[in-house]
C-alpha cells in the first residue's frame, strides 16, 4: 500500500474523511508515540465539512419571513408629524410674507406720494425709509427662522425615511440586522412614551445616548407640555396664544376639539366671577359680551350657565350645575382638551405607540387562562411568573384585549385532571413538586399552588 507521502490528494481533502486519514498514518508510522501525536495534530488541523443546518419546513420559513409593510403600520406617525410641521411652518411663513409685504407696500406708497407732492420734508422721508428698512429686516429675521426650521425638518424627514428603509433590506426576523433595528425602534417608542408622560429630560437623555434625536419629536412635546403645565397651574394665556396661531386649522376640526378656545374664554370668565369684586364683575360682563355671547347659537347651554353664574357666588348654596363650574378639576379637563386638540391637529396618536405595540404582542400571547382566576385583581400572583399577560405591570392593559387566534393547538400528551378541575401535564406536575420539595406521591398545581396526592389524579384523553 502506498505511503501517505506518495498520495497526491491532501489528507484533509480526501473523500474518506478523518477515519481514512488516521488509517493512512497508522500504516506509514510504526512508533506508537509518534502515531498518537500525529493523530492529535491531524484532528487539530483538519478541516471538517461544514455542518448543514437542520431542514426547515415551509411553515417555519413563512413564519420567519418579515412583512415590512405590516411592520410599518405602527410607524406612520414617524413621517406624519414632520410633514404636518412642514405644512404649519410653510403657512406661517406665507402669512408673514403676505402681511408684512402688504404693510411695506402701503408704507412705501405713502412715503413716495408725500415726497413727490412736497407734503413731507427730507427728514420725514428719511425717517420713513428707515422704518421701511427696519421692517424689512424684521421680515428677514422671521423668514430666516422659518428657513432654518424647514431645513431641520427636512433633515429629520430624511433620517426617518432612511431608518424605515433599512427594514426593506431585511428579509427575515432571524436576521441580526432586524434585532438591531427593533432595538432602535423600541428606544424610540420608549422616548415617545416618556415625552407624553412629561419626563422630558429622561426622554432627551435616552434619545441622545441612543443617537435617535432625529427620530424623536422632543421639541413638539416640550411645547405641548409647557402649555399643559400652564393650564394645570391656572393660566390660559399660553393656550390662547396657541389657539390664535392655529385658528384656521381649529375651525376645520370637529366641534368637540375646536371648542378649546371657547372653553378657555369660559374659564377666564369663571375666574373673574370667582373674585366677587365689583371691578372684576364688570370686567366679566364685558368679557362675556365679547367672547361668549357671539357663540350663543353654537354653545347655548354654556352661555346660559355663564349668565346665571353672575347670581351665584362660589360659596353660595347652588345647584350642582353651577357648583361644578367652580371646581379646580376644570383645569385638568381643559388640559386634556388642549392635549386632544394638539394631537389631532398634528396627527399624533392619542394612545402612546408603546401601548399599541404592547397590545398587539399581548393579544398574540393571551389565552382564556390568563384572566380566569383572580378576576378582580391585577396582580402577578396569577400563576406563571413568566407570563406577561398575568404580570402586575401588563395585566390591566391586556384585560380587554382579544384572545390570540391560533389555527393549531398545542396540547401536552400526558394530561391529568386535578381534583380542583384543572388540567395539567404529568411531567410539569412532577417538576413543580420537585421544585417545591414534595414527596414522590404528591403533586402541586402550578397555578394555584394547591397540593394533591398523586393517586387522586385522573388521566385525560383528548377526543
Amino acid at each position: 500500500m502506498a505511503h501517505p507521502s506518495t498520495l497526491s490528494t491532501p489528507l484533509n481533502h480526501r473523500g474518506s474523511g478523518l477515519a481514512d486519514s488516521a488509517l493512512l498514518i497508522c500504516i506509514g508510522i510504526g512508533n506508537e508515540a509518534q502515531l498518537l501525536t500525529s493523530i492529535v495534530n491531524l484532528i487539530a488541523n483538519c478541516r471538517l465539512p461544514p455542518r448543514l443546518p437542520p431542514a426547515r419546513s415551509m411553515a417555519d420559513l413563512e413564519h420567519a419571513a418579515l412583512k415590512q409593510n405590516e411592520h410599518l403600520l405602527l410607524d406612520q406617525p414617524l413621517l406624519r408629524l414632520p410633514n404636518e410641521l412642514l405644512r404649519k411652518n410653510f403657512r406661517s411663513a406665507h402669512f408673514t410674507i403676505e402681511k408684512d409685504t402688504s404693510s411695506l407696500k402701503t408704507l412705501l406708497k405713502e412715503s413716495a406720494t408725500a415726497a413727490v407732492s412736497g407734503r413731507a420734508s427730507q427728514q420725514d422721508v428719511l425717517k420713513n425709509m428707515d422704518a421701511i428698512i427696519s421692517r424689512m429686516r424684521g421680515v428677514k429675521r422671521k423668514l430666516t427662522t422659518y428657513a432654518e426650521q424647514e431645513s431641520r425638518l427636512h433633515m429629520q424627514m430624511a433620517a426617518r425615511i432612511s431608518h424605515l428603509d433599512e427594514l426593506y433590506s431585511i428579509n427575515t426576523v432571524e436576521d441580526v440586522k432586524y434585532e438591531a433595528w427593533s432595538r432602535r425602534r423600541l428606544d424610540r417608542l420608549l422616548a415617545d412614551y416618556l415625552l407624553r408622560r412629561g419626563f422630558i429630560q429622561s426622554a432627551t437623555d435616552l434619545a441622545t445616548e441612543r443617537g435617535i434625536q432625529d427620530l424623536v419629536d422632543v421639541e413638539t412635546f416640550v411645547n405641548m407640555s409647557r402649555i399643559r403645565e400652564a393650564l394645570l397651574h391656572g393660566s390660559v394665556n399660553d393656550a390662547l396664544v396657541w389657539c390664535t396661531e392655529n385658528k384656521k386649522e381649529l375651525r376645520k376640526m370637529e366641534q368637540g376639539q375646536s371648542k378649546l378656545e371657547f372653553m378657555l374664554r369660559y374659564q377666564q370668565y369663571i375666574e373673574l366671577i370667582r373674585t366677587q369684586s365689583q371691578p372684576k364683575l364688570m370686567e366679566a360682563i364685558a368679557h362675556a359680551k365679547k367672547h361668549l355671547i357671539p357663540y350663543a347659537n353654537v354653545y347655548g347651554k354654556e352661555v346660559q350657565q355663564a349668565c346665571g353664574l353672575l347670581a351665584y357666588p362660589p360659596n353660595s348654596q347652588v345647584s350642582s350645575a353651577y357648583a361644578d363650574l367652580y371646581k379646580p378639576s376644570r383645569w385638568v379637563e381643559l388640559a386634556d382638551l388642549f392635549t386632544k386638540a394638539h394631537n389631532s391637529l398634528l396627527s399624533i396618536p392619542t394612545v402612546p405607540l408603546l401601548h399599541v405595540a404592547l397590545s398587539s404582542g399581548l393579544s398574540a400571547l393571551k389565552t382564556p387562562a390568563c384572566h380566569s382566576s383572580n378576576k378582580g385583581e391585577g396582580t402577578s400572583i396569577l400563576g406563571h411568573g413568566v407570563c406577561p399577560i398575568c404580570s402586575t405591570e401588563l395585566n390591566a392593559l391586556s384585560r380587554y384585549l382579544p384572545y390570540a387566534h391560533h389555527t393549531k393547538s398545542h396540547v401536552e400528551y400526558d394530561l391529568m385532571l386535578l381534583p380542583n378541575g384543572r388540567v395539567c401535564g404529568t411531567q410539569r406536575l412532577k417538576e413543580q413538586a420537585k421544585k417545591a420539595g414534595l414527596s414522590a406521591d404528591l403533586v402541586k398545581d402550578p397555578r394555584t399552588g394547591e397540593t394533591y396526592p398523586l393517586k387522586d389524579l385522573k388521566k385525560v384523553y383528548i377526543s
